[in-house]
Formats: C-alpha cells, sequence, structure tokens
C-alpha cells in the first residue's frame, strides 16, 4: 500500500501536466481526431441518443467533448437548486470554520478557493456541493439557480488530476488547480459556482469571463477579475468546459434549507439537489 500512495503522488506531481495538457487539447482540436470519437463513445458508454447532432457532424473531439444535447434532454426542476452539470457528488454539507471536506481527513479553506479572504466572508457558515464531471458526462455548465452573474475571477495554478488519485494524494487539490469562479447574485443571495480546471482540460470558455489561451500561455498568467450584468435563468447555459473537470457551488449562509442529493450520487443537469 505504501508503494502505490509513493507511486501515485510520484506520477501526480511529476507528470509534465501542462505539456500534456497543451499537447493533448491541440491534437484534440484537429480535424483528424474525429476518427478517435467512435472509440471514445465505446470505451466510456456514451449515451449518443441524447446528442444534438448525429456523431458525424462533429468535426473534432473537442467539438464533441463539448457538444450540446437534445431540446428536452435534462428537463429542469421548477423548485430549489439544480445540479449545473452532470456528474457525481463528491463531497457536500456545511462549511464550518471557513472550511471545505476534499476527502476524508483532507480539508481547505474557503478564502484558498476562492483567492480572497474578503470574497470568503459573506459563504462563511454556509454550505457548499463538489460536483465531479467524468470523461463520458455531459460537459456544459448551467445556471444553478435563476440571477444575475455579477462578477468573475481567474486564478491561475497547477493542473493536478480532479479524479479519485488527485483528490486523495493531493492535498487542497482545488485551491492549487487553476479556476474560474463566477459569482451569481440570486433571490436568496449569492452563489460562487468555482469551475476547477485539471490535467487535459482544454480550457473553460464563458459569454462573460476571460478570453480562452492555450495552457501554456496560462501558465503565465497572473490572477485577473472582471465586472458583469448577465440575467439567466435556471438550466440557461453559462459556459462549458472544452475537456472534463469539477465545479464547486457554494451558497452564502441559510440560503439553502438542505441537500436532496448525498457523497456518491449521480446527478444530471436540471435535477433539484437542494431545497
Amino acid at each position: 500500500m505504501g508503494c502505490e500512495r509513493s507511486l501515485n503522488k510520484l506520477v501526480l506531481y511529476w507528470l509534465p501536466k501542462r505539456a500534456l495538457t497543451a499537447l493533448v487539447g491541440r491534437a484534440a482540436r484537429l480535424r483528424t481526431s474525429k476518427f478517435v470519437i467512435p472509440w471514445f463513445v465505446n470505451f466510456y458508454r456514451i449515451d449518443l441518443s441524447e446528442a444534438e447532432l448525429d456523431l458525424v457532424c462533429y468535426h473534432s473531439l473537442v467539438d464533441f467533448f463539448s457538444r450540446k444535447l437534445k431540446q428536452g434532454a435534462r428537463p429542469v426542476s421548477d423548485d430549489g437548486v439544480v445540479a449545473p452539470v452532470d456528474g457525481t457528488v463528491s463531497e457536500l454539507g456545511a462549511i464550518c470554520n471557513g472550511t471545505l471536506l476534499q476527502a476524508k481527513g483532507s480539508e481547505y479553506t474557503v478564502a484558498s478557493l476562492l483567492g480572497s479572504v474578503d470574497a470568503a466572508k459573506r459563504y462563511l457558515g454556509g454550505d457548499y456541493i463538489t460536483l465531479y464531471l467524468s470523461p463520458r458526462d455531459y460537459h456544459r455548465i448551467h445556471m444553478p439557480v435563476s440571477g444575475t452573474i455579477v462578477n468573475w475571477r481567474y486564478i491561475p495554478g497547477k493542473l493536478f488530476p480532479v479524479n479519485s488519485s488527485g483528490v486523495r494524494y493531493v492535498p487542497g487539490l482545488f485551491t492549487k488547480n487553476e479556476r474560474l469562479i463566477t459569482e451569481v447574485d440570486w433571490e436568496a443571495g449569492r452563489i460562487a459556482v468555482v469551475k476547477v480546471g485539471a490535467t487535459i482540460v482544454g480550457s473553460v470558455r464563458t459569454p462573460y469571463g476571460p478570453d480562452f489561451s492555450g495552457a501554456l500561455s496560462r501558465a503565465r498568467k497572473t490572477p485577473c477579475e472582471g465586472k458583469a450584468a448577465l440575467r439567466l435563468d435556471k438550466g440557461l447555459e453559462m459556459g462549458h468546459f472544452e475537456l472534463g473537470s469539477t465545479v464547486i457551488l457554494l451558497f452564502e449562509p441559510n440560503s439553502v434549507e438542505s441537500f436532496c442529493v448525498k457523497t456518491g450520487d449521480t446527478v444530471r443537469m436540471g435535477q433539484k439537489i437542494a431545497e
């Protein structure tokens, strides 16, 4: 067990993650990558009946990975807070003493996640939920509530994998990886939607945030932020991953009564996750 743990940590820390991400991202945008799509579909057992287009209409692997779904494939609950993505609930619960649980025995702070002590203050004593997107999942990100996107913050960082190995062996994983934070004002206060980058994640594209740049050029960027005033109804698209990752929702105190899901549950975009 000790040797396995050491090997996992060695691979996680010494793998040239940014160079690998840049290489795979570039290859996945080539038109020739469309020939990989059938293998990708079979390997991850993706349900093509939900895809908006026929398989032959996707011109690259990235094009397919960030595919849209047929209208009505993800009904949006009228009640409560809904899942902004398809994925698996990694962790959820109350934000106690300013910390969130990454995995058993591993915690991180709201301030380090948001890159700002001041921004973290409004979420202290609130609640959070972490959703992991696997390669087989639908990778567009939608509004968990009806509200107004008021600001965004991009924080550069590492590109550790966000799968079970990364979560287990990299302390403070979500505070070390690069991330794009979007804050939304809604009827019960404010929600932070934290989109975490990872190994092989080409980019997070949004209509309101920073312009896309390649993985290698992003390594040289400093944190940046901006204002927005974009009103969107619950379930409308707010961005998408070009390759998969993790989304964390932070809620202000007293804005969530209870969660309707638990750790390990699989959720689909539009499904009610909290009262």
